[in-house]
């Protein structure tokens, strides 16, 4: 049993990476079936559009949607989205730590160290600096505790040719995960994983058009729908706090994940 009462209704869900893709697609998700949710991203306007798009899906579900254009990867950044998200929210239930980039097909040798700081500083140290603020606020609240769940990625199991900087901070990610989860027991906050694998998406546009594999050959790869991962967060999100995913793998049935290639 939780050892505090259940959050106030509406629950807070903050989401970041939230005007495009997975994180549009859970933000409009949660604020659809009753939560609050700031959606945050670096580009306002794109985020604007993503909360119109839910009013359009279900009339009046604007009116819980908080639109808060961030860059994660500056600490002062988040640090002052969290304190708005304190002063206009009230609390945190949920942080969904999404936001990441992924670069060109690139051998180490080849890869400009300017893009693996880039990498690095959206991928790894801003979802540090968010599950930290998260932290912060979520241990001083009453009723104490909120869950975190950070995206990780089939790259956070295995490789895939030419992406070295994705891959390293997609694995430090599930470092994250591991630490967190343990740190978050004395204060109910629960941290968990999913990692998604080839969702239909415009950043995976290109993978049915061929893509690197382990072989040396390039190959289309099969993509599964928007909702297998949606539902499959919700389904994570809306857990009790006594009872935690750790880590999921949410993937296309028939891409070249488990076996030789």
């Amino acid at each position: 049993m939780s050892r505090t009462p259940s959050p106030p209704s509406p629950r807070t869900a903050l989401v970041t990476g939230a005007s495009s893709g997975i994180g549009k697609a859970c933000a409009t998700a949660l604020l659809q079936a009753g939560w609050q949710v700031v959606f945050v991203g670096r580009r306002a306007a794109l985020l604007d559009a993503a909360i119109a798009e839910a009013e359009a899906g279900q009339p009046g579900c604007s009116a819980r949607a908080l639109a808060l254009s961030a860059d994660i990867g500056d600490e002062a950044a988040v640090a002052a989205l969290f304190d708005t998200v304190r002063e206009r929210c009230g609390r945190l239930d949920l942080l969904f730590n999404n936001a990441g980039i992924s670069l060109p097909v690139r051998t180490p040798d080849a890869l400009d160290p300017a893009d693996w700081r880039r990498a690095v500083d959206t991928n790894l140290n801003g979802a540090f600096y968010c599950l930290s603020h998260a932290f912060r606020l979520m241990r001083a609240q009453q009723p104490m505790g909120g869950r975190i769940i950070n995206n990780g990625s089939i790259s956070a199991h295995v490789p895939r040719p030419g992406s070295i900087a994705y891959t390293a901070t997609k694995h430090a990610i599930t470092g994250l995960t591991r630490a967190a989860s343990l740190d978050g027991r004395a204060f109910d906050i629960a941290v968990g994983q999913i990692d998604i694998g080839n969702v239909a998406s415009d950043m995976t546009e290109r993978m049915a058009n061929g893509v690197p594999q382990a072989d040396g050959s390039i190959r289309p790869e099969p993509r599964m729908d928007m909702s297998a991962v949606v539902s499959t967060f919700l389904a994570m999100a809306e857990l009790p706090l006594s009872a935690n995913v750790l880590f999921t793998t949410v993937m296309a049935t028939r891409m070249p994940y488990v076996g030789r290639g």
